[in-house]
């Protein structure tokens, strides 16, 4: 089974998004991954994204983003149907209030196993947490967007979103071996561990 894995270009100015490269050294760690670089753009990101799903055909899809600030490896459970951006994306676009996907659900949750792929993380010794706000930029537009594609075009598919910390809260292979954990545990765990977990950030 093909897992599919995705990142940001860099955005705001910065040289490097951690995202991307840690997608890009997991996949080059396994042999049933690809890894894709998404666009930091609200216009291009979710047409990349579908043409990466149909390209490859995976079992499961695990985007990446970054989180400025955050001090640990967040899978996030619940994408909300809103986009307001603080900062222009890297088209110049800055769209405040508008949906992402208009008369869309007000939110999706994830499908990927989220708890345990927390406590796999955490027994690898590396800092994570199940988070309830991807934010309302690219991220969530993307995260959004993955599970409308799910619930309208891709039935079966398993996705979610990560937001991983800055290389320098983290180091880039770890970040990287955090994606890998997420991506083995999405396919071996079906139905995630009954445990109260979660942070708002």
């Amino acid at each position: 089974m093909t897992v599919l894995l995705t990142g940001f270009a860099p955005f705001d100015g910065a040289a490097a998004n951690p995202s991307w490269q840690a997608a890009s050294l997991a996949a080059v760690r396994r042999t049933d991954t690809v890894a894709v670089e998404l666009p930091c753009e609200f216009d291009a990101s979710l047409p990349a994204l579908r043409a990466a799903i149909l390209a490859h055909r995976p079992a499961v899809v695990v985007c990446a983003g970054l989180a400025g600030g955050r001090e640990h490896v967040t899978p996030e459970r619940v994408a909300i149907n809103l986009i307001d951006a603080r900062i222009p994306d890297n088209a110049g676009a800055q769209p405040v209030d508008v949906p992402v996907v208009e008369g869309g659900p007000s939110a999706y949750f994830t499908t990927l196993p989220v708890k345990a792929a927390v406590a796999a993380i955490e027994s690898a010794g590396l800092p994570a947490a199940v988070s309830y706000t991807a934010g309302t930029y690219v991220c969530n537009q993307v995260f959004y967007g993955l599970m409308h594609l799910i619930a309208t075009e891709f039935p079966g598919l398993r996705g979610g979103f990560v937001h991983v910390p800055e290389e320098a809260r983290m180091p880039l292979d770890s970040i990287a071996r955090a994606l890998d954990i997420v991506a083995d545990t999405a396919l071996t765990v079906h139905e995630d561990v009954a445990t109260s977990a979660g942070t708002l950030h």
